[in-house]
């Protein structure tokens, strides 16, 4: 079990410790591109000791220009799909595997609120992508996560990010 920690609650933290050790113990190294989340997939990641070993590097894309110019998501894709959309998550996916050092690579984007939902993107809309190096096909999925607040839907969309990161 993990000490307690000041910043991030229980369940995060001990998530964190597994998805650092689990990926040490094979020698895979990792890395996040994140939007809604805003760094707390990696700075969840980094209160783990030893998590040099594990995470190459985080890329917190929130505009679509970020998106664009750090992970080269096209902006066709952002201007046809949305910047919360699968299609969008698999371009920064494939971004983060192509700029960085990592075996494996998880981006998030969606809709955090309490503002910016739509009907057809309601708060709460999140999106998922994960991508391995050397396999063309990339995993893409859109979740809809229940959170009475930001702070619940950022929370929620960081637990399943990490858990995308597990072996």
């Amino acid at each position: 079990m993990s000490e307690p920690s000041p910043v991030f609650p229980a369940d995060l933290l001990e998530l964190a410790r597994r998805v650092v050790e689990k990926n040490a113990a094979i020698g895979r190294m990792v890395a996040v591109a994140e939007s809604c989340t805003g760094g707390l997939v990696c700075a969840a990641l980094t209160e783990i000791p030893g998590s040099s070993a594990v995470l190459d590097r985080g890329f917190v894309t929130y505009s679509n220009e970020a998106k664009q110019e750090m992970l080269g998501v096209h902006p066709d894709i952002i201007d046809s799909f949305g910047a919360v959309s699968p299609a969008t998550a698999w371009a920064m996916a494939q971004g983060a595997i192509s700029r960085s050092r990592a075996d494996v690579a998880v981006a998030i984007s969606g809709v955090a609120g309490p503002g910016g939902g739509s009907e057809m993107k309601p708060v709460g809309t999140v999106v998922f992508a994960c991508a391995q190096r050397g396999v063309e096909e990339v995993n893409a999925e859109q979740k809809q996560l229940d959170g009475r607040s930001r702070g619940e839907i950022r929370h929620q969309a960081t637990i399943v990010a990490l858990e995308l990161l597990l072996p």
